[in-house]
């Protein structure tokens, strides 16, 4: 079955990649990154980000905690409610615990659970706070 429409912004809250050479996947990136037009949006001695892309290396405030499968991805959660029940849904389907619900550093408001799934990848559901979405998706049609 051919795909007709698509809806974008509603699933992935972002990615985080650690890597082992920061300079070389950073210079990638940026490559790529002009190339499609995408900015980059910040970098640091230990990271870089562009959009939903957050790079680090494993020592990185960002990548502290349980060693994962390395790959990190975060799902958007509409509200503190759904951030809660993603985490106990996760645990009872065989998830591990690597982060209660609860309040994050990042900015405030942010508010996220984070659980190991079978591979080891560390999975988060974030809400960032009371905010008004213009649309709730971006609706692509062909």
């Amino acid at each position: 079955m051919e795909t007709q429409e698509l809806h974008r912004g509603r699933l992935i809250d972002h990615i985080h990649l650690v890597v082992s050479d920061l300079p070389a996947t950073q210079k990638f990136y940026i490559a790529v990154f002009d190339v499609l037009g995408i900015p980059l949006g910040g970098a640091g001695d230990d990271y870089f980000w562009a959009d939903e892309l957050f790079v680090s290396t494993a020592d990185s405030d960002a990548a502290l905690g349980v060693l994962t499968g390395r790959h990190h991805l975060a799902f958007q959660a509409s509200d503190r409610k759904m951030v809660e029940a993603f985490y106990h849904a996760a645990l009872d389907a065989g998830g591990k615990d690597n982060g209660a619900p609860g309040e994050r550093p990042y900015h405030p408001g942010y508010f996220a659970a984070f659980v190991l799934d079978p591979a080891g990848n560390n999975i988060e559901a974030v809400f960032h706070g009371e905010a008004k979405r213009s649309a709730p998706s971006v609706r692509i049609t062909f």
